[in-house]
């Protein structure tokens, strides 16, 4: 009888052996998104503005560390950057474990925070920028669309996971270093522990033979006008994950962890629902209902009167704020080749980190003089001004399937 020949594993099988290491550094994130504006404000005693910096700068270094993490994928292979970005991981795990050990020196564990939550951008960078493309080479650039998807899924996925484990440790009764700010940090750092021995056992991609890599500056403007558009709706996203716990804080409701976990939950069901969407119309036109559906629910957060209405509007952003990425990245990506998508990822994603990394401590001066509706209003009308943008995008979108131009 002839042997029955083996049945090829799933896509969404294969993209999850290696979407899990974004998983694991985006419940990271989401666990330090929770609590650190808090613990700077509340513990450590410094303004807004610095407690909104302090998510911020995770950003800021993501963007700068973006900028070579697209060549050393495309030229040590996608495992290998993977496995610093966890080592990174695990170093920003024990610096805010140290913050949270020194608030009776809050300059000192200030500076522990931030140079935590700067090693904690570099992992971002390295480890999500990789997984998307080591998934590409897995299962073909045919799939760049689910690719993205997966990963976006984690991410934020992660967030919402992270951010109400966070909010139980920063407020629970458990023996001191495993509470507070301390006990996050001591997760963060078994986090991605757990993320190292998992990655070594995947195979390793080989990169592209006999084919150097473009520079990344031309890279850069082969995307530009993707990332322009992806960025308008990052900046919302950054208002939530700096400002959304101050803003809670500053209302005295509770909840916040709420808010940020129906965020991420809406995000990754809107993934699961409509990431064909992308496909079907073309992902300039999904980016403009993106982009229409996030202005409105940053506008529900604006004038929220109660807990539930903020809620409400961080879900409704987030729902709009899901396909973006995914939408505008399978254009960015089909601007370049196959050698070159490492770089292209790069590229598309630095207009990500540069939004939310100037979002936070630019919108967190607006809010003493205007307060925070107006601040998230602001947001709002940037997402509009976004879809004119991806209008443009669409028409060239057209132009190009009819083969004008």
């Amino acid at each position: 009888m002839p042997a029955v020949p083996a049945r090829p594993p799933s896509v969404v099988r294969t993209l999850w052996a290696v979407v899990l290491f974004t998983l694991l550094c985006y419940m990271v994130i989401g666990l330090q998104m929770a609590v650190t504006p808090l613990f700077v404000r509340e513990k450590l005693g410094f303004s807004s503005a610095m407690a909104g910096f302090a998510v911020s700068v995770q950003y800021l270094a993501t963007f700068v560390t973006r900028v070579g993490v697209g060549r050393r994928i495309d030229t040590q292979g996608p495992r290998y950057v993977v496995l610093i970005g966890l080592v990174a991981g695990v170093l920003c795990g024990l610096f805010i474990t140290a913050a949270a050990l020194l608030t009776a020196w809050p300059t000192m564990a200030l500076v522990c925070v931030f140079v935590g939550r700067i090693i904690l951008g570099f992992a971002e960078s390295w480890v999500s920028t990789a997984v998307i493309v080591w998934n590409i080479r897995r299962v073909g650039a045919v799939n760049t669309a689910q690719v993205i998807s997966w990963n976006g899924v984690c991410s934020y996925g992660g967030i919402a996971v992270g951010a109400p484990v966070a909010t139980m440790l920063y407020h629970s009764q458990f023996p001191s270093v495993l509470s507070g700010y301390c006990g996050v940090g001591l997760m963060c750092t078994l986090l991605m522990l757990i993320g190292l021995p998992l990655a070594i056992r995947q195979p390793a991609v080989a990169p592209l033979p006999g084919v150097r890599p473009q520079s990344f500056f031309k890279t850069l403007s082969s995307v530009w006008s993707f990332g322009l558009a992806l960025a308008t709706g990052s900046i919302g996203f950054g208002a939530i994950s700096a400002l959304l716990a101050l803003y809670f804080a500053d209302n005295h409701w509770h909840g916040v962890a709420t808010a940020l976990a129906l965020f991420g939950i809406v995000f990754v069901l809107t993934r699961f629902a409509f990431t064909k969407q992308i496909a079907r119309h073309g992902g300039a036109s999904v980016a403009v209902a993106s982009l229409l559906v996030e202005a409105l629910g940053l506008s529900v957060l604006s004038w929220a009167p109660t807990p539930f209405w903020a809620c409400l509007g961080a879900g409704i952003a987030g729902a709009g704020f899901s396909l973006l990425f995914p939408a505008l990245g399978v254009g960015a990506v089909a601007q370049v080749g196959a050698e070159n998508r490492g770089a292209a990822i790069g590229a598309f994603s630095l207009f990500l980190d540069i939004a939310i990394g100037v979002s936070g401590p630019l919108l967190g001066l607006i809010i003493p003089r205007w307060g925070y509706g107006p601040m998230f209003e602001i947001t709002a009308l940037v997402c509009l001004a976004g879809m004119a943008l991806c209008l443009v995008l669409k028409s060239k979108e057209r132009a190009d399937a009819s083969g004008v131009g």
